[in-house]
């Protein structure tokens, strides 16, 4: 059970109450990065900026808004993205987040037949940015990356996220599949400012 409060409409101090609905919502008004809380505790005009309270007390989100798709889901960011985000630009008035440099793409099963690739988790790099992203000699395009860091890579909305949260300049390791076998490449994190 979670409560919004905010100002909807002018009245001040208003609570709603709901549940959690959905966690790691992303797709939500073209947001590629945070991964949001959905509630149906109703987030009305007003509200968008007021606190997402839990049980205990605690802030567990700032509500952002309402879905125009449907009637009573409403999305919050979560705490610690919250203030990191706010960290970030306090200290360098803008919001930097990890990039690789490359355009990327859900793999489709005909785009992995064409590729002699077996099942469709992994991502296609459909583009290179090398003199956006500094990256020397790494991706190429039609690579799949199958794995960032350890984590085996299912969406690209999935990837998008980790290397989003990945410190800048970090050099990570990354399995891709390139010319009928794996490869495992070192690329370091560029920055994706906003």
């Amino acid at each position: 059970w979670v409560m919004a409060i905010g100002n909807p409409y002018g009245l001040e101090g208003t609570v709603t109450v709901g549940i959690i609905s959905g966690k790691d919502r992303n797709h939500w008004s073209g947001n590629h990065f945070e991964s949001l809380i959905q509630t149906d505790a109703s987030i009305n005009p007003g509200n968008s900026g007021g606190p997402l309270i839990n049980l205990d007390g605690n802030i567990i989100g700032i509500n952002t808004g309402v879905a125009a798709f449907g009637s009573g889901v409403g999305f919050s960011i979560p705490i610690e993205t919250a203030l990191k985000i706010a960290n970030q630009l306090v200290q360098d008035g803008k919001i930097a987040r990890g990039w690789l440099g490359v355009g990327i793409q859900n793999l489709t099963p005909e785009i992995a037949s064409s590729l002699n690739f077996n099942n469709t988790k992994g991502v296609l790099v459909n583009s290179v940015k090398l003199d956006e992203s500094n990256q020397k000699g790494g991706f190429k395009r039609g690579d799949i990356i199958i794995q960032f860091d350890g984590k085996p890579i299912s969406s690209s909305k999935y990837l998008q996220k980790l290397v989003a949260n990945t410190e800048i300049g970090r050099v990570v390791s990354l399995k891709v599949f390139r010319d009928g076998k794996e490869k495992m490449l070192e690329i370091r994190v560029g920055k994706l400012v906003s």
